[in-house]
């Protein structure tokens, strides 16, 4: 549980900080990266989870995608897979 909140709190750190940035306004996709997920049931399936598109580097969005994904996969009990890709969300 302790690892839970940590992971949550970190999470409401990162996006409070994405909020006192400039987000998705005139970013290209090249610096965007995105966290998806399978499912329990169809490990095919793609869910987006969240799109990092700060205008700064695409080093930075993807650390901060890889840093989530970590996080998430980190908990205790989770058996689905997460995975960050290059650009905004595709079905």
């Amino acid at each position: 549980m302790k690892g839970f909140l940590t992971a949550i709190g970190v999470i409401l750190l990162s996006l409070s900080l994405f909020a006192c940035s400039d987000i998705g306004i005139g970013v290209s996709e090249d610096k965007v990266y995105t966290l998806y997920r399978d499912s329990t049931v169809d490990k095919g399936m793609r869910i987006h989870v969240a799109t990092f598109d700060v205008n700064e580097s695409q080093a930075y969005n993807k650390e901060n995608c890889e840093i989530a994904r970590d996080l998430f996969e980190g908990q205790p009990g989770v058996s689905v897979t997460y995975w960050c890709e290059k650009g905004y969300y595709r079905e």
